[in-house]
């Protein structure tokens, strides 16, 4: 995905995981440090990235842009 897309909270996405592909959805934009499960975010408004909900297993990560693919 490129970085000029903007991705929007809801917004059904896709990303690969060493398992194989997931599908979850958008929580929110991050654009400041954050920790998610004891590990850093580091986001800045430069260089934002965005914070996912796993369809199957209902856990948060965060990812950068390009790591996402919009689904419909």
């Amino acid at each position: 995905m490129s970085t000029s897309k903007k991705l929007h909270k809801g917004d059904r996405v896709e990303w690969d995981t060493p398992q194989g592909k997931t599908n979850g959805h958008v929580v929110r934009e991050q654009t400041s440090e954050t920790h998610i499960k004891g590990h850093k975010v580091a986001a800045s408004k430069d260089d934002p990235q965005y914070i996912v909900e796993s369809d199957k297993s209902g856990k948060r990560a965060a990812h950068k842009p390009e790591e996402l693919r919009k689904r419909s």
